[in-house]
């Protein structure tokens, strides 16, 4: 369902904008210095390119794809085993678009084999640091790692397992992912990562629809200090291979050749996560993965060959794969971390950085919103360079905490948004960019990105559809066994653009932020408004810490608001209130119906409320299979005050 934004009142749209509680318009709150940007890898590689400053550079990217993507290839040194002789071919329209024609590549080789190999890069370059909720540590060079991925390269070719066969994995954030995923991609094997927390069901529907041949998950998985059952969850395939203490293929030869494989090979099946329908099984290529990956740990996150790397995320979603690639395809150290990170204290994930001298951390703001609860002393950190985030917008509080708290104002916040559908970003920010709180800074370098009206124009100063204008390596090559609905998905709402279901704006200064999904938008009294903003505003009442809205019918305006609230620690709040601070923020036509307070909200595993399930829950509706929601309780005292 595409909504219209064409009577979005004014008021809701300064309200989107204008970020803080005193109704102007957030200021510059990271402006970084000569000496900062000089050193990175975005102003280097500008300055390489000749061009005078960064707009100039986005420019260039945006609409000279083919020199881009050839030149970024280049600066990140990625290896061939025989050349492309074309960077993208349009034969088929933007929506079937080919990359780097001709190319021969394999993941493998450039994230593994060259940085194991003892002559060129010492035979100890630390590949994965990790930790075990139990307090367990260890740390697997490269050529550990190869020789580890050659043994399951070698494992799997005995199984029969042929170029493009499927093989799955539903593990926790342990060390043998790696192994796996190298494994497969040495011998041409399309990698299905599947969340270990998911339900039975939604396991199975990713196996079904995958074909998966192969099946590595464990006996079991540890969190909060409780064991629990996970290969018992999971449906037949042709062969389960359990992962444990023991070697994987121990009786297998520790060297195997890697693959050269053409540059559209597939290397990934990832699925979106399910939360509105059917998943949906975005292919992704070896060659477009490492371009995007690649070129977002090079350039946002500014890869220095010391750095030790940290997303809170998991191998099932998006981030996991991406953070495993986009660092090793620059030899660089990754900080794997299986549990909860606030157990057994509060400050575990703080002190988890602390010890092992973090330089770079991701997070999602849900994340962030849930620890800052907590009133624990942070350790100083001081390793810090960067922050990171994604996932769903922010709220200022939040974002500021991490800012103040964990980055200590010292750090930039690059808060990228993309997705799954292309295993990278549409919007993040560059270091070497002036940034306002929750800003995703602007257009990725090489991708085409816009924000648009109903009639697919640019738009600034008020919400609009975010787009890319032209496709990008990374792009998914259609939805697996569905063709048709990836193209009505994607390229049906505006022709020759990719959709991407977001609301965004660009405010007078060219910062760029997302308002949530277009699609989630409500209709109260003729006029559209997304849940992000009236979340937002009801952050803003000094006792909430999170906040969820819905749309449900009403005779008399079409559709009213119905908003969830969960309280700060020891915080009374009002539920009156919490309306008040709404219209006060959005105007009376916004004002909630009701704001139900609740101890907690329904979230998917990747931390993502699910306003679909709350919905249901006010109407009195089955609420159907709850396999992918994390904490299904939370539904369980959910109803009309």
């Amino acid at each position: 369902m595409y909504l219209s934004i064409d009577q979005l009142p004014s008021r809701v749209v300064t309200a989107v904008l204008q970020l803080d509680t005193g109704g102007e318009a957030s200021a510059t709150i990271w402006e970084p210095q000569a000496a900062f940007i000089e050193q990175t890898n975005a102003w280097r590689f500008i300055e390489r390119l000749g061009f005078a400053g960064r707009e100039e550079f986005l420019r260039f990217s945006r609409e000279e794809p083919e020199r881009f993507w050839d030149e970024m290839l280049r600066e990140m040194r990625v290896e061939w085993f025989h050349p492309y002789h074309q960077v993208l071919d349009l034969t088929n329209g933007p929506e079937w678009t080919r990359w780097f024609e001709g190319g021969r590549i394999n993941i493998a080789h450039n994230c593994l084999d060259r940085w194991a190999a003892p002559e060129a890069y010492g035979a100890e370059r630390v590949a994965c640091v990790w930790e075990a909720e139990s307090g367990a540590t260890g740390q697997l060079s490269f050529a550990d790692l190869q020789r580890e991925a050659s043994r399951v390269a070698n494992g799997l070719a005995s199984l029969g397992l042929e170029e493009g066969d499927r093989v799955a994995l539903a593990l926790p954030m342990v060390p043998q992912i790696l192994s796996i995923l190298y494994g497969c991609f040495k011998r041409g094997l399309t990698v299905v990562p599947i969340f270990a927390g998911f339900g039975a069901n939604a396991i199975a529907a990713r196996l079904h629809d995958s074909g998966a041949r192969v099946l590595f998950t464990a006996e079991r998985i540890e969190r909060r200090g409780k064991s629990l059952p996970l290969a018992a969850k999971m449906p037949a395939v042709e062969h389960t291979i359990l992962v444990g203490r023991e070697p994987l293929f121990a009786d297998q030869p520790e060297e195997a050749e890697t693959a050269a494989l053409e540059s559209e090979a597939r290397a990934f099946l990832l699925y979106t996560s399910g939360t509105t329908g059917k998943p949906k099984g975005t292919i992704h290529t070896h060659a477009g993965t490492l371009a995007q990956t690649g070129k977002e740990i090079w350039l946002g996150f500014d890869h220095r060959d010391t750095d030790r790397f940290f997303w809170l995320t998991d191998i099932g979603w998006m981030m996991g794969p991406w953070t495993i690639l986009g660092n090793h395809l620059f030899g660089g150290t990754i900080f794997l971390y299986d549990g909860a990170p606030d157990y057994p204290a509060p400050g575990r994930l703080w002190d988890m950085l602390e010890r092992h001298r973090i330089t770079t951390f991701g997070v999602s703001p849900t994340a962030i919103r849930m620890l800052a609860k907590s009133a624990v002393d942070l350790p100083p950190m001081e390793s810090l360079r960067l922050l990171g985030s994604t996932g769903e917008p922010w709220d200022e509080a939040a974002w500021m905490w991490y800012f103040e708290r964990v980055g200590r104002r010292r750090c930039p916040v690059i808060n990228i948004s993309g997705g799954t559908e292309i295993v990278g970003c549409f919007l993040m920010p560059l270091p070497i960019q002036p940034l306002k709180p929750c800003s995703l800074g602007g257009p990725a370098p090489g991708m085409a990105t816009e924000v648009v009206d109903e009639e697919g124009q640019p738009v600034r100063g008020r919400t609009g559809y975010l787009v890319c204008t032209r496709p990008a390596p990374s792009m998914t090559r259609g939805i697996w066994g569905d063709p048709q609905r990836y193209l009505d998905t994607y390229w049906s709402r505006f022709p020759g653009m990719w959709y991407h279901g977001d609301w965004a704006s660009v405010d007078e200064d060219g910062q760029w932020f997302l308002h949530g999904r277009a699609d989630e938008s409500m209709n109260v009294a003729g006029r559209k408004v997304g849940p992000a903003e009236v979340e937002e505003a009801i952050l803003q009442h000094p006792g909430v810490a999170e906040a969820a809205v819905i749309g449900v019918p009403d005779e008399m305006k079409g559709e009213a608001i119905v908003g969830f609230a969960v309280p700060r620690p020891g915080a009374a709040v009002d539920p009156v209130a919490i309306c008040a601070t709404v219209a006060e923020a959005l105007g009376a036509m916004f004002r909630p119906r009701e704001v139900i307070v609740a101890t907690e909200l329904p979230k998917t595993q990747s931390g993502k409320i699910v306003r679909r399930l709350l919905r249901q829950k006010y109407l009195g509706e089955p609420l159907g299979d709850l396999s992918t929601v994390a904490n299904p309780a939370a539904l369980d005292d959910r109803s009309p005050s």
